[in-house]
């Protein structure tokens, strides 16, 4: 085992090493789809160590034994490790973990641990000083994931962009820890009710719904954003489905008037209320101020507009909004009731869905 000196030589070593190229992983594109399919298909279905999947790089990564000390620099992976029941293993998660009620009504516990920094600043140094034996990164760490594979450190890359892709970054995460069932299990859940969703996209009347994104109103989510599946899944139509930006995209009042929404949804973190876009003399005009039909995402438990786990939650909350009578809305609470029953521990108070 690394002495802390040794270690600290080893990465300085190692970060040289990425700069400069050499000692790489072969890796195929990031846009590869993620495979967790386990390549000894003879094995039960809780996995036997050694594993050997294939990460959203591409990487053929081999996982000798079971994980038990897991750090996981990404929020989407650290609410996946509650979800399959592996909080109690976590050494260390990303930063801002406060800023994420999941965790504090979950897994209280996970407040308390180390962090690894963000995507744009991971703390390499301080993640390898945790000594864990299975990392979780983003795509976008891929650097970082190659200095601490040079450290001897299993590293998985995940790429959960869009709901398929969060089924195989779940069915990885389960093959990589031993929890296949558990994880199936979850994709299970979501599966059945965007099953159930399916039927209100054939609905003829489908309201025209903008949303807001966290910081401004004047902030919103095209087709090529996530929150565009979470607006269809829910039977609506996205009025800014034509804009093309990959990420949230400004617009004016102009545009939005034009645009006229029936229904206007303010994203989980809103900085400005429901109240706020009412009263906003701009929006005077707006079919959707005009009948009050303005709303705010929960965002005392998740982001569900994201692709959390529990990410259909979203979808199923939309639903239950603009087609109370095909989804009711106890419905909904049922739902999420069950959720966070089975997968977190915690019973969720009706409260935390307004």
């Amino acid at each position: 085992m690394f002495t802390k000196s040794n270690r600290l030589i080893a990465l300085l070593l190692a970060v040289v090493l990425v700069l400069t190229g050499c000692g790489a992983t072969t890796a195929a594109s990031s846009s590869q789809a993620a495979s967790s399919a386990v390549q000894s298909s003879s094995q039960p279905a809780e996995a036997q160590f050694p594993v050997t999947i294939t990460d959203a790089l591409g990487r053929t990564v081999t996982i000798e034994a079971e994980p038990e000390r897991i750090v996981s620099g990404y929020y989407i992976t650290s609410s996946m490790l509650i979800a399959l029941g592996l909080k109690d293993k976590a050494v260390g998660i990303e930063a801002k973990a406060d800023t994420r009620p999941i965790y504090a009504l979950a897994a209280p516990d996970m407040l308390e641990l180390p962090n690894v920094g963000t995507a744009k600043e991971f703390d390499l140094e301080g993640c390898a000083a945790l000594e864990p034996n299975l990392v979780i990164l983003p795509v976008k760490l891929k650097d970082s994931a190659a200095a601490l594979e040079q450290l001897g450190i299993t590293v998985v890359a995940v790429n959960p962009e869009n709901v398929e892709q969060l089924y195989d970054t779940i069915e990885m995460i389960g093959a990589a820890t031993g929890t296949t069932e558990r994880a199936q299990k979850l994709i299970d859940f979501s599966k059945e009710r965007y099953t159930m969703l399916e039927e209100l996209a054939k609905l003829e009347e489908k309201p025209n719904i903008y949303l807001g994104g966290n910081a401004s109103l004047l902030s919103t989510a095209g087709a090529k954003m996530y929150q565009n599946s979470m607006i269809e899944a829910a039977g609506g139509v996205n009025v800014a489905a034509e804009l093309e930006d990959s990420y949230w995209a400004e617009v004016s009042y102009e545009q939005l008037l034009a645009w006229n929404p029936d229904v206007i949804v303010l994203a989980p973190g809103a900085t400005y209320t429901v109240a706020d876009v009412l009263a906003d003399p701009q929006l005077s005009g707006v079919k959707a101020v005009t009948n009050g039909a303005v709303y705010q995402m929960p965002q005392a438990i998740e982001a569900w507009d994201s692709p959390v786990p529990s990410t259909v939650l979203g979808s199923l909350w939309l639903a239950s909004v603009l087609h109370p009578q095909e989804y009711k809305p106890e419905q909904f609470v049922n739902d999420t009731a069950a959720y966070y029953d089975e997968f977190c521990g915690v019973s969720i108070n009706q409260s935390l869905l307004a």
